[in-house]
């Protein structure tokens, strides 16, 4: 698709979250979104363009038009509600957006979540994905575990056992143990080759982070140019 065209529509898409004032979820705001759009089009490029892009496009700015809390008892059906009011906003917000791409919209949005657990049927859902799960994993990512535990209250981790080597996990106490739990299993999830390759080298960083924590935790950090 023309550059032009996809620079208008994400100049609306834009334009729009202007006038909904501050988005109360940090982890899901505007930045989420543009952050979002740019893996997307980018895995969807390094893959020979599968994917329609301005169905990408929308895609990526509306998939989480609902945010909930992670502990929020309707978190999985966040994704359908974001899907359907994003349909609601194409069709009458913007009356110029191809009628034929809201469909691919929807699913796209719907099945992007992990809690949904909806499959991913078209390359735009796939890529989607994909995209928004690189936001888990990475620096954005650890920061947005620590985001979310004060959110929640949770305890950053068990000092006594930060890694759950003699315990079970539990990401619902313990922000660190939500890393074995689940964003270290996400490269493997991932739908596309690039996909997984951008997870591996982010999901590198988490690990280098965790081996960092339990050091610090029990006071043994190496000396002055002994890494880490």
């Amino acid at each position: 698709m023309e550059k032009s065209i996809l620079e208008d529509w994400e100049g609306r898409f834009i334009a729009y979250y202007a006038t909904q004032g501050q988005l109360a979820d940090g982890s899901h705001d505007l930045g989420h979104f543009q952050r979002v759009w740019r893996v997307a089009r980018d895995i969807n490029r390094q893959e020979g363009l599968p994917a329609d892009e301005l169905i990408l496009l929308a895609a990526a700015y509306f998939h989480d038009l609902v945010s909930l809390p992670k502990n929020h008892p309707d978190r999985r059906d966040a994704s359908r509600f974001s899907a359907e009011l994003a349909v609601q906003l194409l069709k009458d917000r913007w009356a110029g957006f191809p009628p034929e791409k809201v469909e691919g919209v929807r699913h796209a949005i719907h099945a992007h979540s992990y809690s949904a657990q909806v499959v991913p049927v078209t390359a735009e859902a796939k890529i989607l994905q994909d995209a928004d799960r690189m936001e888990a994993i990475g620096a954005i990512g650890l920061a947005r575990v620590w985001y979310s535990a004060g959110q929640m209250n949770q305890s950053l981790f068990d000092v006594a056992d930060p890694l759950a080597e003699e315990r079970v996990p539990d990401d619902q106490r313990f922000a660190l143990d939500h890393f074995q739990l689940k964003l270290l299993r996400l490269p493997a999830m991932m739908n596309t080759e690039t996909g997984r390759r951008m997870a591996d080298a982010r999901a590198a960083y988490l690990k280098d982070f965790m081996t960092r924590i339990c050091l610090e935790i029990r006071g043994a950090l190496p000396g002055p140019g002994q890494g880490l």
